[in-house]
């Protein structure tokens, strides 16, 4: 029983991740219809800026703030110059675009700082937390931050009028343009947005796999897993999907034999094929109607 309550604690907090992911995924999704494959390249640039700001001795918070404040202008930097000229692309070539911004992102990366593993310290500590073996101090942080950041999302949206028109300009944009909402201003600040929570991830997870060019290849996997399980057009099943799939992926590799460590990573592939087949708008989301 206590390895039960272990392993799921430990879930929660790995799901914490792939939530944030997630949440970034789903807010570009939301914005274009399209997932942004180059998502975890794009948290991982954002790590590597924090990990700099750090090493010029800046202390860990400032540095925080600033790599939010300057992953924020890349991403609406990369939707300016790069993802407004492509809409009128098709499916395909919009895909390769993604692939390709992944590709350049690796590549500067490793050419800026090489491919040599860097620690990346935590602001919570690791020490376990209240005591308790459970969860360590920055496993439970990693679980707090991630709750607030769903918090002032939901706050943003629901109560603000940026936020609202947002939703708008997501829900019908033609119909958003005739009310006067800048639609297009208001996609470039959902990418800004969403490269901010992908970094918050990126600085999350640095300490636990450490930085390097491909330390997100993995996780955004089971960030696209999570958002696929919750529904692409819910950040509350971003949330949600995130966690449960932290938790089965620990489950599953403690308790089933046969899975184990080697082979627990299908387990987000698999999870994408069987929510597709069954149920395609997700645990959460809901099922959308095109006319033709």
């Amino acid at each position: 029983m206590e390895l039960l309550v272990q392993q799921i604690a430990a879930g929660l907090a790995t799901g914490a991740i792939y939530a944030c992911v997630a949440l970034a995924i789903v807010m570009i999704y939301r914005a274009i219809g399209h997932v942004n494959f180059a998502q975890g390249e794009m948290a991982m640039v954002s790590t590597y800026l924090a990990w700099q700001f750090i090493a010029w001795g800046l202390p860990y918070w400032l540095a925080f703030v600033l790599t939010l404040a300057a992953s924020f202008v890349l991403g609406a930097l990369v939707q300016h110059l790069l993802i407004r000229r492509i809409r009128v692309a098709s499916d395909t070539n919009q895909i390769i675009v993604f692939i390709g911004l992944l590709l350049i992102l690796n590549s500067a990366a490793g050419f800026i700082w090489s491919y040599t593993v860097k620690p990346f310290p935590t602001p919570f500590g690791t020490a376990p937390f209240m005591g308790s073996s459970l969860a360590s101090a920055h496993q439970a942080g990693m679980v707090g931050v991630i709750l607030l950041v769903l918090l002032l999302l939901f706050l943003f949206f629901r109560f603000t009028r940026t936020g609202l028109a947002m939703r708008a300009a997501v829900s019908n944009p033609n119909s958003a343009r005739l009310l006067g909402i800048r639609v297009k201003a208001l996609e470039a600040l959902g990418w800004g947005m969403a490269a901010s929570i992908g970094a918050i991830a990126g600085m999350l997870v640095a300490p636990i796999v450490f930085l390097e060019p491909n330390m997100m290849a993995g996780i955004v996997i089971y960030g696209f897993a999570g958002a696929v399980l919750g529904g692409l057009n819910s950040l509350l099943g971003a949330l949600v999907g995130g966690l449960l799939l932290g938790v089965l992926e620990n489950l599953i590799s403690t308790f089933v034999p046969v899975v184990g460590g080697e082979l627990k990573s299908t387990i987000a592939l698999i999870t994408i094929v069987i929510v597709l087949l069954a149920r395609p708008q997700g645990l959460i989301g809901k099922r959308t109607m095109h006319r033709v």
